[in-house]
């Protein structure tokens, strides 16, 4: 009997390896590369040291479609709930697009960056998201996906204080 036991405790934990694996390979697999033609403001911002009594801050990335063709950006998302970015026009703000399966729903970009023209991206960060415990150096990074599933990520970083 405890042979029994064991040997299917052995075999649930060989199935949920094997399980995790195919997940694994099938995450790194869904990804068609970057988005082909854009020329990016700069694709890292660095707001050195911030405060958290100061509050939030924020940066606008500037992504401009170099090609002939249109390119359709359906999704911005972050990887972090402490950030959120903003599509900026002449109309106001579209947004805000946060973390991806964290309390609340993303809505679609569905932007079209015309041949030869840019799109501003502003991307917010509240260092008090975290309370206390995020206190210290942060690297957060705002995803952009086209049609095709290329993606452009676009970085920030800061070291928070109190």
């Amino acid at each position: 009997m405890k042979q029994t036991v064991i040997t299917i405790i052995v075999l649930g934990l060989i199935s949920l390896f094997f399980l995790g694996r195919g997940n694994q390979t099938t995450v790194q697999s869904q990804g068609q590369g970057e988005i082909a033609s854009v020329a990016v403001s700069e694709k890292l911002f660095d707001f050195g040291t911030i405060s958290m009594k100061n509050g939030m801050v924020s940066h606008i990335f500037t992504i401009t479609n170099s090609s002939d063709k249109d390119i359709d950006v359906k999704k911005i998302s972050t990887s972090c709930m402490c950030t959120n970015a903003y599509i900026v026009s002449a109309n106001g703000e579209k947004g805000p697009f946060g973390m991806e399966g964290h309390g609340g729903f993303v809505p679609p970009a569905n932007v079209t960056i015309k041949s030869g023209n840019s799109l501003d991206l502003k991307v917010v960060y509240d260092p008090n998201a975290h309370g206390p415990a995020g206190v210290g150096t942060i690297d957060r990074v705002v995803y952009l996906t086209d049609a095709s599933g290329g993606t452009l990520q676009l970085e920030i970083k800061a070291v928070v204080t109190p």
